[in-house]
């Protein structure tokens, strides 16, 4: 099993610890102090479950002893695939606690995504619900072992099947043994996935020291302590709702974490009036059914004081709607998954608030903004986001080609994204460099979709690429040239579902085209062909909007 590492050059790392960036707790340390320190305040609401921070600890201890019991051992990687229920807490501290790795996945990937996530991580392990939404993860649980059968253990939170159920662990560590020692601060505590701009998603470790640090200085920024009521209704697994601050910033300050099972405001505003919520986390597309919601709602909204944006870039027109319509405070987010994070804070003026996506975390996150050629642009002028810092990685695990394709030779990682900075070193996102699609906050490689649409007997080539969208911020569009009859639309989409594909990686539109033009050298850059393409979909939309 090839180990799993996050190593910064020591003078940084030295640096990192003098500043106090890095204090060396653990995650299964940061939940037994918020427990010792406030054992009856509740950590967890589900529903009519309540769940007290010394309730959240001693079953994540169960989970501890039991995953270990079950013939899992320290340095493990086990893919955790949950919805938002109770659940996910005790399995990912349980696993923090026996130094075992989850490999995070979200409710809406399947087979193809998972397979990737447990040979590249090379998992032993897998944790699901029983089902969701009318999917049945147990189904897909036997289909990966079938394919993997390294993943020989299979554990489900709910009516277990052929598998081995949470709760059965959990009496299996009633009487095993307690892990014998913890995690070092400085070691691996998870991996997360990238977006996937290329290909499927890359894995990013992530030690305990430097993601504790973003939760500690997230909380600050933020402004949540123990009388804080935060309501998750974006998946957990996503870095955004996860640390920014997310659940396990709120656990980190002591607040309280109510579940909501849909982020409709049908289902979340009756919360929000009856939990005295006063924080939570949306995307641009939620933002806005929220907004037209809310002008309608009976329902008491008064106790929400900060609403978090991040995902995807809010423009200004939708930002100016959030003062008057909810009576709230906003506040735009803008980071990854592999590291920088950045905010508008709380007492901005309006212009900034409304106008950047926020300024970062920590004073030692270094910020480049270069060309193509990575040379540094002048002040004010849009340039390629380049980054380094005390949470932000220095590599992907196991992936030596996309490790020198994302980093610089000094550690710098490139981000993707382009931004113009502001005198007062505030990000205002321009857009991606590369063929990365953001639909809504789900981020969508182009080139994945193609090799699948490749893959169907009816497609002689394929190119996707993205439409600015109003709801979404953007869609995705398949330009596909036929081999012989053309197949429909529609079954081109099914067959995108049935190889396994999380549905919002399914193209919103599929155009038909004769052939892509190539390159003055006669060749066809993929790059340049999208770019063309998205042209087009523009000037259609003008000439629409025109008649």
């Amino acid at each position: 099993m090839i180990p799993v590492s996050q190593v910064w050059p020591e003078e940084l790392a030295r640096l990192y610890r003098q500043k106090g960036y890095w204090r060396g707790e653990t995650f299964g340390s940061m939940l037994r102090e918020r427990a010792q320190a406030h054992p009856e305040r509740i950590a967890l609401v589900e529903g009519e479950t309540r769940w007290s921070y010394a309730e959240l600890d001693r079953r994540a201890d169960l989970l501890a002893a039991g995953f270990l019991a079950e013939g899992l051992k320290p340095g493990d990687r086990v893919i955790v695939h949950l919805p938002n229920v109770l659940a996910f807490f005790p399995v990912v501290f349980g696993l923090f606690r026996a130094g075992i790795l989850p490999v995070y996945a979200l409710p809406a990937h399947r087979i193809t995504e998972i397979e990737h996530f447990a040979r590249s991580s090379e998992a032993v392990g897998y944790v699901i619900a029983d089902h969701q939404d009318g999917f049945d993860y147990r189904e897909l649980a036997t289909e990966l072992c079938q394919r993997v059968p390294a993943v020989a253990h299979v554990f489900v939170a709910g009516e277990a099947g052929p598998f081995r159920a949470l709760d059965d662990v959990s009496r299996a560590g009633e009487t095993a043994p307690a892990p014998a020692t913890g995690p070092q601060p400085s070691d691996v505590a998870f991996m997360q996935i990238s977006g996937g701009s290329t290909g499927l998603s890359k894995l990013i470790p992530r030690t305990h020291d430097d993601y504790i640090y973003t939760l500690r200085a997230s909380a600050e920024i933020c402004g949540l302590d123990g009388d804080n009521v935060f309501l998750v209704v974006l998946p957990m697994a996503h870095n955004y709702p996860m640390s920014s601050p997310g659940v396990l910033g709120a656990l980190y300050a002591g607040s309280r974490i109510v579940l909501c099972p849909s982020p409709s405001p049908e289902v979340a505003f009756p919360l929000i009036e009856r939990e005295r919520a006063d924080m939570v986390s949306l995307v641009p597309p939620l933002l806005l059914v929220w907004l037209d919601a809310a002008e309608q709602t009976t329902h008491d909204l008064s106790s929400l004081k900060v609403m978090q944006v991040g995902g995807a870039k809010l423009i200004p027109e939708v930002a100016r709607r959030v003062r008057p319509l909810l009576g709230v405070q906003l506040q735009q987010v803008f980071g990854m998954a592999e590291g920088l994070v950045n905010y508008t804070r709380l007492d901005d003026d309006d212009e900034t608030m409304i106008g950047t996506q926020g300024r970062p975390i920590s004073p030692d996150d270094e910020i480049r903004l270069v060309d193509d050629q990575d040379r540094d642009v002048p002040a004010g002028e849009p340039g390629n986001l380049l980054t380094r810092g005390p949470y932000t990685i220095r590599g992907y695990h196991n992936n030596p080609t996309a490790n020198a394709r994302s980093f610089t030779e000094d550690g710098f990682y490139r981000t993707g994204d382009i931004v113009r900075l502001t005198e007062r070193g505030y990000l205002v996102v321009q857009g991606r460099a590369g063929d990365h699609i953001n639909r809504g906050g789900e981020k969508i490689s182009a080139e994945e979709v193609e090799d699948h649409l490749l893959a169907h007997p009816g497609v002689f080539d394929a190119a996707v690429v993205s439409m600015p969208d109003e709801y979404l911020g953007e869609r995705s569009c398949a330009f596909i040239i036929a081999r012989g009859e053309k197949p429909r639309a529609v079954d081109l989409k099914r067959w995108i579902r049935e190889r396994g594909l999380a549905a919002f990686k399914v193209p919103d539109q599929i155009v038909f085209v004769d052939k892509f033009a190539a390159t003055a050298a006669g060749k066809i850059s993929r790059k340049e062909l999208r770019a063309s393409l998205r042209a087009m979909l523009a000037e259609q939309e003008q000439e629409k909007q025109g008649g």
